[in-house]
């Protein structure tokens, strides 16, 4: 435990958030959110099959032979 609260600590700028307005954004930045939203997309679908294979490596582990 912390002596020190964690509202103290800069919160970390978020490069998109879901739903806010776009209208103000240049090309530029709309092309940076998009390669940001990719690359996140990217590292997510990356963990989902480390899971999977981790999923299917216990399954196989503890299931009964018939």
């Amino acid at each position: 435990m912390s002596i020190f609260p964690d509202d103290d600590r800069p919160k970390p700028k978020t490069v998109h958030e879901i739903g806010q307005d776009l209208s103000m954004l240049s090309l530029a930045e709309i092309d940076d959110r998009i390669a940001a939203l990719r690359a996140e997309i990217e590292r997510l679908a990356e963990i989902r099959a480390r899971k999977d294979a981790s999923r299917s490596a216990a399954d196989a582990f503890f299931r009964k032979p018939a």
